[in-house]
């Protein structure tokens, strides 16, 4: 996880940023909880951020236990703050050395993570010590060549930095096969996660993400003043949700 995770700017605006209704939310659980192969499953997420999804796991998935880990103390502070639960446990620690013993996890969720960790053959091999036999790691992200949020609509110096940052869906493949991992399945899902683009420029100007960090403070600028001329004249009677849709792969351990 990138140093920029060490902002406590950006760990502050990040729940706010980037939380979805929880319709939204509760469907995106429900799919990620589909793939652990067993009831009350043991849950890791890498990455964990504010814990959005940890919390929501632990209130749909019945699970035995729900780890959250995240090297950003600024980031684990928020999740205390925004989404303790007493099915949760949140702990610093980083995708190459999980501070967790061998073979305890039935489900391992990585959202919005892989572009972060450049050695993503230590990462698979972790993930492979610390799931049992069987056990499932998800991946949400956007592969690199379909990479289409409408963030980059208004900031297109930014699908640039990302196509360089994301990694391709057979570069994830290859390197989580290398660890012993087998391919169940690589879908695409998308939900809303504004009503309309006023919600979403409103998002936006506390620059939630951490790709923001590679612009320059002119270039935010003439990107929000964009989305906001676009978000004005949105009718305000029907506004358009704003859909993100994500890859999702799904691997699992012999």
């Amino acid at each position: 996880m990138g140093r920029v995770y060490d902002d406590e700017r950006l760990a502050g605006v990040y729940q706010g940023g980037n939380e979805m209704p929880d319709a939204s939310l509760r469907d995106w659980t429900h799919l990620i909880g589909s793939f652990a192969g067993r009831p009350s499953p043991a849950v890791v997420e890498i990455g964990a951020g504010t814990g959005m999804f940890c919390a929501s796991m632990a209130r749909r998935l019945n699970p035995s236990r729900v780890i959250g880990i995240d090297a950003s103390v600024p980031m684990l502070t928020q999740a205390e703050r925004h989404n303790s639960h007493a099915a949760v446990q949140y702990v610093a620690g980083t995708a190459e050395a999980v501070p967790t013993g061998s073979d305890l996890f039935d489900l391992a969720l990585l959202s919005r993570v892989i572009h972060h960790l450049p050695d993503r053959v230590r990462v698979a091999h972790e993930l492979a010590r610390i799931l049992r036999p069987g056990g499932t790691t998800v991946i949400r992200t956007t592969f690199r060549e379909r990479l289409d949020a409408l963030v980059y609509d208004y900031w297109p110096g930014l699908r640039e930095s990302d196509e360089r940052r994301f990694p391709s869906r057979s570069e994830v493949l290859e390197d989580f096969a290398s660890a012993g991992f087998t391919v169940r399945t690589v879908i695409s899902f998308a939900r809303p996660v504004t009503a309309g683009l006023r919600d979403y420029h409103a998002r936006m100007t506390s620059r939630p993400q951490s790709k923001f960090a590679g612009l320059t403070a002119a270039e935010f600028q003439e990107g929000l003043g964009r989305l906001r001329a676009d978000a004005e004249d949105e009718s305000t009677t029907r506004p358009v949700p704003v859909r993100e849709r994500y890859d999702v792969a799904v691997l699992s351990l012999a």
